[in-house]
């Protein structure tokens, strides 16, 4: 059985992560940087505010609105 087999559970506080840490191997600290350099990356956070400024324009347009204005003038 290979340890990519294994299914393990543990139950460790953040300190207790970082000792864990501290034992691995150097390229076992290599191969975990990567994996949370992918799973850390900015792609989401990128994707969001792309998508904010691509509707900021057409919200815009209702925003700008005598409507709108009035709809929150009394708030």
């Amino acid at each position: 059985m290979e340890s990519s087999d294994l299914n393990i559970s543990l139950h460790l506080n953040f300190n207790q992560l970082v000792e864990a840490i501290k034992l691995l191997t150097r390229n076992e600290k290599l191969k975990l940087s990567r994996i949370l350099l992918k799973e850390t990356s900015l792609k989401d956070v990128n994707d969001l505010v792309l998508t904010y400024l691509a509707s900021e324009d057409v919200l815009a347009k209702d925003w700008l609105l005598a409507e709108e204005e009035e709809a929150w003038n009394e708030l």
